[in-house]
């Protein structure tokens, strides 16, 4: 059948209701957000409750960014043939649906699968609302300020995972951690229906279900061997067979992408220097955001004690940084380019993580808030760069799959994250963040990788290949960011 163009031209919808618009998807982000961070503080209570080891405590976690990352891409191309708005609603609806039964599951086993459909309908949701929100915003400024403000959405949720989620926990129990996505979902759903336009690519994009499979096998291996192979031994032939898999399903993904004519992962984005070193960037600093996030709720609660409640509220100097500062970042962005933004967003993150190198039981409260403040300061400014950067120089008709690829960077650091430093630490939670400073001292390196790529991708040369980059893919829409 042939796929017509229903693509809605920006300029015919009002300020009011593109600002609608940009509401709503972040509406959509806000939640997805929660879900990847407001399970931490509820950790030891699921430990607890469902007898879960750490290896199961992780994959709580993982299980969802996982899924997320290695179907963000098709969810992309996915919105893009069949309509952005149909396949929204479906993730919406699903992600609901899903997170409904998390809040029933018997076992650490039964949590980690339905987090795996919470995952599906994730996946439909974060590159589709980028590339209504592009689409929808066409004017260079005005689409860096709303991608800022649609960034802020996500470091608000990141932000206040820990606090809602310790607040929950301490209240209700860590059940009630997934009930807060019932509301917002629902409403979301409701107003996407009344108020967002729906559009599509001109071309759509033949699927690729074997790239697809080779990209769920990259990721599930290498996080599968990462988490198990403290508990079943590095040496041992599961996790070998796992690294193993996880290499050849990469080799075999370039290799099979490289001859496709409409690949899964178009290969030919990576030429512009911007647009690899800001999905680089989103590992290194969402690897750092996970890995916090995971040591820091165990350090407090299992090292200093404390409940889940003021573990989440301790966080507050990272989250107000966190909220504060995404929106600064934009108009920096769009006003002097992505340069400042990402250096500073470099020195944040690596100084707020070398700080935590020396923390123990007994390390006084301000000196960590102070820690969590910088770090924040750093994560505040990095997402917006990286964002504007994925989808500028981008026909706008692949937003949805150049943001899906750095989306699913950013889902790919965080489950890298998590996964690295639980490797690092004690074999059980009980024990997880006393001794864990060689963690933290990873952690560091990812800031430092944020900051170096921060000089590279906005250089003359990378700018550049940007240029190069969009005129080879579709010379009529040529369009690069400062």
């Amino acid at each position: 059948m042939m796929v017509t163009q229903l693509i809605t031209e920006p300029q015919e919808l009002t300020r009011g209701r593109r600002i609608g618009i940009l509401l709503i998807c972040s509406m959509s982000l806000l939640i997805v957000g929660l879900d990847v961070t407001i399970v931490n503080v509820a950790l030891p209570a699921v430990g607890k409750d469902l007898h879960a080891s750490m290896s199961g405590l992780q994959w709580a976690v993982d299980a969802y960014t996982v899924v997320l990352a290695s179907l963000l891409m098709l969810a992309g191309a996915t919105g893009d043939r069949f309509g952005r708005k149909r396949v929204f609603l479906t993730g919406l609806s699903i992600f609901t649906a899903a997170s409904l039964l998390c809040s029933v599951a018997p076992t650490i086993g039964a949590l980690v699968a339905f987090r795996m459909v919470q995952g599906i309908g994730a996946s439909m949701m974060n590159p589709v609302a980028l590339s209504i929100v592009t689409n929808t915003f066409t004017d260079a400024r005005e689409r860096a300020q709303a991608i800022g403000v649609w960034a802020a959405m996500f470091g608000i949720s990141t932000a206040l995972g820990p606090v809602i989620g310790g607040v929950l926990v301490d209240g209700l129990g860590w059940r009630s951690i997934f009930w807060i996505n019932l509301p917002v979902g629902l409403l979301a759903i409701v107003l996407t229906i009344r108020f967002v336009p729906d559009s599509r690519a001109v071309h759509a994009r033949r699927p690729d279900p074997v790239g697809q499979l080779l990209v769920v096998t990259v990721l599930a291996g290498l996080t599968f061997a990462i988490i198990e192979a403290p508990h079943r031994g590095w040496s041992s032939a599961l996790i070998v067979g796992s690294f193993a898999l996880s290499a050849l399903a990469l080799v075999g993904l370039l290799r099979w992408e490289r001859r496709r004519r409409e690949p899964l992962l178009d290969l030919r984005f990576f030429r512009s220097v911007p647009f690899a070193g800001a999905g680089v960037t989103a590992v290194c600093a969402f690897a750092a955001m996970g890995g916090f996030l995971f040591l820091n709720t165990l350090y407090l609660q299992d090292v200093r004690h404390l409940s889940a409640l003021r573990a989440g509220l301790d966080t507050l100097p990272m989250a107000a940084m966190v909220m504060i500062l995404p929106p600064i970042s934009g108009r920096i962005v769009a006003a002097r380019g992505a340069r400042v933004p990402l250096l500073i967003a470099g020195v944040g993150l690596s100084g707020g993580c070398a700080m935590l190198t020396q923390v123990s039981a007994t390390t006084p409260f301000w000196y960590l808030f102070l820690a969590y403040a910088v770090f924040g300061v750093g994560f505040g400014f990095v997402n917006t760069p990286i964002t504007n950067a994925a989808v500028s120089g981008m026909p706008r008709a692949q937003a949805g799959v150049a943001g899906a690829i750095t989306s699913s960077s950013r889902q790919v650091g965080q489950t890298l994250g998590v996964a690295v430093v639980g490797a690092l630490t004690a074999v059980t939670a009980h024990h997880a963040g006393l001794t864990s400073h060689a963690a933290w001292w990873v952690l560091t390196s990812c800031g430092i990788g944020v900051f170096a790529l921060g000089l590279v991708v906005t250089s003359r040369w990378a700018h550049r290949t940007a240029i190069e980059t969009a005129h080879a893919l579709n010379p009529e829409f040529l369009e690069v960011a400062r």
